[in-house]
């Protein structure tokens, strides 16, 4: 797996990137901007962590350019502002995940290797036996493609763009009716028919009563279902 890490802190860039060398990743560090959209432009990574505080170029300038070339590696942000207005720019500007300093080792690890799982190049989304092409905009079920109405695609890739995060309801029912008045109860029903399509996907669409849904293959820590699920 090749790594780009965007760190300008040294001392943390040298603790990730030993960490994450110790568990098989292949490490390219860059402590500016500039050069980290260089080289990224250059080489193909499997992920990107990125600092938005940077020298140069600014992190989120540097991933506003990388998603206007057409580049889908998935980015994981690491930053001190933690700020709500901040994680929703980041996330707008294209980032996958978030994860405000100060953090947890091992929850970072964990993330990024959730994104490798996940998310491939151009665009691929995966979770236990489904694959999501973005190119095709076809999901598949091994190497079968999916028949899906309008709306249970629109759900399934957003929940699938958040694998083993919950996706609050409100969000759900933009992404699936838009505009439309529909109530967020409306979105159960699109639930409730994309899950006979996900038979024998190994996946499962849980429901977190009062919050939203989520997506997680079936062998994931994540994938308990809560009591009453």
């Amino acid at each position: 797996m090749q790594l780009l890490l965007v760190e300008d802190d040294f001392d943390l860039s040298g603790i990730l990137s030993r960490s994450l060398s110790s568990r098989g990743f292949e490490i390219l560090c860059c402590s500016d901007g500039a050069e980290a959209l260089a080289a990224a432009r250059k080489k193909n990574f499997d992920v990107i962590v990125l600092d938005l505080s940077l020298p140069g170029l600014d992190g989120l300038e540097l991933l506003h350019r990388l998603r206007g070339d057409g580049n889908a590696t998935p980015v994981l942000i690491l930053t001190a502002r933690g700020a709500v207005g901040d994680r929703i720019a980041g996330l707008n500007a294209g980032a996958d995940d978030y994860l405000a300093k100060p953090f947890d080792l091992e929850e970072m690890i964990a993330r990024v290797g959730a994104l490798t799982r996940r998310l491939g190049r151009n665009g691929e989304l995966r979770c236990g036996r489904l694959r999501y092409e973005a190119a095709a905009n076809v999901f598949y079920r091994d190497e079968s493609p999916l028949e899906l109405s309008q709306r249970e695609a629109d759900l399934l890739k957003k929940l699938m763009s958040r694998v083993d995060r919950v996706v609050p309801r409100e969000e759900l029912r933009q992404a699936v009716f838009g505009a439309d008045t529909a109530q967020s109860e409306a979105i159960d029903l699109v639930v409730h028919r994309l899950r006979k399509k996900l038979v024998g996907a190994s996946v499962e669409v849980l429901n977190l009563r009062g919050v939203g849904y989520l997506l997680c293959d079936d062998t994931s820590a994540a994938a308990q279902r809560p009591a009453g699920g």
